[in-house]
């Protein structure tokens, strides 16, 4: 639950000027987990937002096109801060003794987190909705946040879990990398056609 913590704080200094070119306050020390799991969640939230800013019918193409262009970039850079965060995972259990009957999990610790943080947004988003409209609106949207909630309480144990085991050697895990090509000019045939 530290973690979620970490992610809802960022969530809310996000939010103090709500917007996707503000300047990020990382408040831990550089080269600290912490330090990369607030700069994981921040990627996260102004990406989230420059979503919401391709959203509407009436967007401008040329505006359009640019915010796509910056979402892959985005995209990318979110990809290279999970990959970081399996590194320092890697890292502390590499030493690890795995059991005999040792299990892989389908995905790496640090994409559990990823879906964690993008969690918090959905959490603080949907408590706004909550609050907001008719009563209709509000009743939806308080059971969607339920619905949140718990996917929270269960995924927090999920990520527990899952570190307890690799800290025991009942599950190992490998270093898997998404190997994105679409921001490749080596690998994106649109690209390298060029």
């Amino acid at each position: 639950m530290e973690m979620y913590d970490l992610f809802h704080r960022q969530v809310i200094e996000y939010h103090k000027t709500d917007s996707v070119d503000a300047e990020q306050n990382n408040p831990y020390s550089a080269g600290t987990f912490e330090a990369l799991l607030w700069e994981k969640s921040w990627v996260d939230t102004v990406q989230w937002h420059l979503e919401d800013l391709i959203r509407p019918d009436d967007v401008e193409p040329a505006y359009a096109l640019t915010l796509k262009r910056r979402i892959d970039r985005s995209n990318q850079h979110r990809t290279d801060l999970v990959e970081r965060i399996d590194d320092h995972y890697y890292a502390q259990f590499k030493d690890i003794v795995p059991q005999p009957d040792v299990r892989l999990n389908t995905e790496t610790p640090a994409w559990a987190v990823d879906r964690l943080s993008i969690l918090a947004l959905k959490v603080y988003h949907f408590d706004i909705e909550a609050h907001r409209g008719d009563d209709e609106h509000r009743a939806k949207c308080q059971a969607k946040l339920d619905t949140l909630l718990t996917q929270r309480a269960d995924l927090t144990t999920a990520i527990d879990q899952l570190l307890d085991d690799l800290g025991a050697g009942r599950r190992m895990m490998r270093l898997y990398r998404q190997m994105k090509m679409y921001n490749d000019p080596s690998l994106n045939p649109s690209l390298y056609k060029k």
